[in-house]
């Protein structure tokens, strides 16, 4: 359960640290290129790139996020210590929240501007980008930030998680040596290790101190 839940979350920081990049990446470098470009070019670019993420890679990182997040809080409620499980509660949440921003507004502008047809076809090419490309990068930056925090809360989880995990080992303390193997080396011996002949009765033949020899 301890590796199930170690790896749960893991995998969790990850995927999300994924998602959290992306979104930045787009409100950082991606948008503020495409600002500097023709009405023509911007809408043409993202209509390709809206075409060209859906595809099973980011699906897969998308939703899986959101079930390895659950999973990850489901296993730290179930499992040994839930010192993690506030954070990992709160990157769930926060995950939700831009979840929900994504489907909500991002989506929709998305299709809209797939609507609006080929780009050497539209009449008004700077009436459509305007319609999506303000509200688009303000909630692009809205899901980034709430993306990013969330991947926050789960570093700091695996911070704690690992730090419960150190303290529960240190109270078990070391593993005790089994009676039947070997002594270890060392100054500490088992009495029984020293003194075999003594432990089984036997008797010891007298040897004459050094220089001295036995009367015959």
């Amino acid at each position: 359960m301890k590796t199930l839940q170690t790896a749960t979350l893991i995998a969790a920081t990850l995927t999300t640290g994924l998602m959290a990049g992306l979104f930045a990446a787009f409100t950082y470098s991606v948008m503020p290129g495409l600002a500097r470009s023709s009405d023509r070019t911007m809408v043409e670019t993202m209509q390709n790139i809206n075409k060209a993420i859906v595809n099973p890679f980011f699906m897969l990182l998308f939703m899986g996020s959101l079930f390895l997040l659950a999973l990850a809080a489901f296993l730290s409620w179930k499992g040994h210590g839930r010192a993690a499980l506030p954070w990992i509660i709160a990157a769930l949440a926060l995950y939700l929240i831009a979840f929900f921003v994504t489907g909500g507004v991002n989506v929709p502008l998305n299709d809209k501007l797939a609507q609006a047809g080929d780009p050497r076809h539209i009449k008004d090419l700077a009436a459509v980008r305007s319609d999506f490309e303000n509200a688009w990068v303000t909630w692009n930056a809205v899901r980034a930030v709430l993306h990013t925090a969330a991947f926050g809360c789960l570093a700091w989880a695996l911070v704690v998680h690992g730090a419960h995990r150190l303290h529960d080992a240190g109270k078990a303390g070391p593993a005790p040596y089994s009676t039947s193997g070997p002594a270890p080396a060392g100054p500490y011996h088992r009495p029984w290790d020293q003194q075999p002949a003594a432990r089984s009765g036997a008797a010891q033949p007298w040897t004459p101190p050094t220089g001295q020899r036995r009367n015959s």
